[in-house]
This record gives structure tokens, C-alpha cells and sequence, in this order.
């Protein structure tokens, strides 16, 4: 898909999530023959003129002022990570054609790094912009077990091509919508990652699912919020999430995971950790420890 496609469709798209009401606008009565905000409501709220944001709309964006395209954010009520995606858009569309790039060498953490994530007394990822899971620590590591079966961890393969998915996420529906819209922002600021083309490509080839949700145009970035899984072993965890970007490696970001004290996942947790630990101490010296050690 050329940039130009990638604008329409952004832009058509975030026109469509907004209601008259919502922007403030007489709905006029009578049935409307579009979803959402017309072009010529979008220009008005924008302070452009029809002809100008048509022009942008059709992926014409690379020479908008980041003024103009500011306003078209605030008539489209976009959040700020919508907003940092328009943006690279339009940065992407006003740039020229770019080199093959060179190829990139695998992600990894310091050993420094790996300390501190075996230090912390809670769960905790460290994950890539195309969703590979880079480095765990135990708990880490025993809370998405799942995942790291694979030879190549990766939470969107397991989330839309491994059928338990379904199961270890309780909300699936929201698990897919969210990792298609956090692979779709990674795809908006370097679209030259031909590993995160490929895994795109091959997700939109085998899952449907995936195919619904990509083609919803949404953008995320994972900050802080709540999940709850269902684990294999222990039930249903709920948690509070916290994302942290790893300094002096660009892209990778550790992810923790928390209860409340005394919750029920509180106490799944421990029990969690005392399974890890066990299994741990069995495994025969001289051989690696399970875990990520390896990535994509």
C-alpha cells in the first residue's frame, strides 16, 4: 500500500468515528449519506477550505504545515497518539524515496539489564516495536508461558494464530483490536522495518481477524492500563500494566505487570512464583534455563 493509501484511509477513516454532535455541529436532520463528519464539515472545523483538505485526504499531505495539520487533528477530535501518527504520515509523505535499508541486527538487553528485570519482585516483559518478546524474568516468563513456546516469542503471532489465545485472554476481542492498532502506530513510524512488513503480511494472509482489525486504521501506544488473562495454571489474573521505555535501546520497552495486595491475583502471583522456583531448581545443571534467550 503507497503512503497516499495510507493517508486516505487514516484520514477517511478518523472522519468517520466523529458525529456531528460530537463536533458541535447541527446534525441538519434527515438521513446523512455518510458515517461521521463530511469533507466539507472537517474543512470547516479545520479553517481550510474544501478544495485543500480534499487534496489532503487523498494523501496529498506532504507539504501541510504541522499548523494545518494540528487543526485537522482537533476537527477530527484525534487523541495524541493519533495525532503523533498523522504526523509521521506526513512526515513519510513529504520525504524522499528511501534507500533499501540495511539489515537490522536482533534486539537484546544488556546483562545489566536482565539484572534489574530479575531483580523486581513482579512480572515483567521486555518487548520490541513488532511485538517480539525480547527478555522476561521468571515471573515474567511463567506468566506468559504460552507465548514463549514458540521458537520466535511473539505476542500478535500467539494472540491472532494460536487458538488458546481465546482462552488466556479474557477480552480476545479487545486483545486483537489493541495489538493490530500497536503494530499499525510501529508501522507509522519506521516504514522501512521489513520484519514488521513481513509479520504484517503474514498475519493479514492468515487471520481474518486480524484483516477486521488492521483494516479499522486504529493506532495505539501501550502506556499503563488493566488486563485480565486466564493462566493455564493458576486462573485469572488481574492486573495493572505499566509500560517503560528501555534508555540506550531504542524501541524496546519493559512492561510490568501488578495487583493489588491481597487480591486474589496477588496471590496468584505467589503461587506462580513458587511454581517457577520449583521447576527452576529441577532442571538439570549444565543446560540452559528456560526462558527467551533468543529473539526474532
Amino acid at each position: 500500500m503507497s503512503i497516499k493509501d495510507d493517508v486516505r484511509e487514516f484520514l477517511v477513516s478518523r472522519r468517520g468515528n466523529v458525529t456531528p454532535r460530537q463536533a458541535g455541529l447541527p446534525d441538519g436532520g434527515g438521513e446523512r449519506r455518510v458515517p461521521g463528519l463530511r469533507r466539507e464539515e472537517v474543512a470547516a472545523l479545520a479553517g481550510v477550505s474544501l478544495e485543500y483538505y480534499t487534496r489532503l485526504e487523498r494523501g496529498n499531505i506532504g507539504g501541510a504545515s504541522e499548523s494545518v495539520l494540528r487543526a485537522i487533528s482537533e476537527a477530527l477530535r484525534l487523541d495524541d497518539v493519533e495525532r503523533a501518527h498523522l504526523l509521521d504520515l506526513a512526515r513519510r509523505a513529504g520525504a524522499p524515496r528511501a534507500r533499501r535499508p540495511e539489515p537490522r541486527t536482533e534486539p537484546e538487553v544488556s546483562t545489566s539489564v536482565q539484572r534489574v528485570l530479575d531483580s523486581m519482585a513482579v512480572p515483567a516483559v521486555v518487548v520490541d516495536p513488532r511485538q517480539n518478546i525480547v527478555a522476561a524474568n521468571l515471573l515474567g516468563r511463567a506468566m506468559h508461558a504460552p507465548h514463549l513456546e514458540a521458537d520466535r516469542p511473539n505476542f500478535a503471532r500467539f494472540i491472532f494464530l494460536d487458538p488458546r489465545a481465546q482462552d488466556f485472554y479474557v477480552d480476545w476481542a479487545l486483545a486483537r483490536s489493541v495489538n493490530a492498532a500497536m503494530l499499525r502506530r510501529a508501522a507509522g513510524r519506521d516504514p522501512l522495518d521489513a520484519e514488521l512488513t513481513a509479520l504484517v503480511g503474514e498475519l493479514s494472509t492468515r487471520s481474518p481477524r486480524f484483516r477486521e482489525d488492521w483494516a479499522r486504521q486504529d493506532v495505539h501506544e501501550h502506556r499503563t492500563g488493566r488486563k485480565v488473562y486466564r493462566h493455564p495454571e493458576v486462573g485469572e489474573l488481574d492486573v495493572t500494566y505499566d509500560v517503560f521505555e528501555l534508555p540506550g535501546s531504542p524501541g524496546l520497552s519493559v512492561t510490568s505487570y501488578t495487583a493489588e495486595p491481597g487480591s486474589p491475583t496477588a496471590e496468584r502471583f505467589a503461587l506462580l512464583a513458587s511454581l517457577a522456583a520449583s521447576r527452576t531448581d529441577r532442571h538439570r545443571p549444565g543446560q540452559p534455563r528456560p526462558g527467551v534467550t533468543a529473539t526474532e
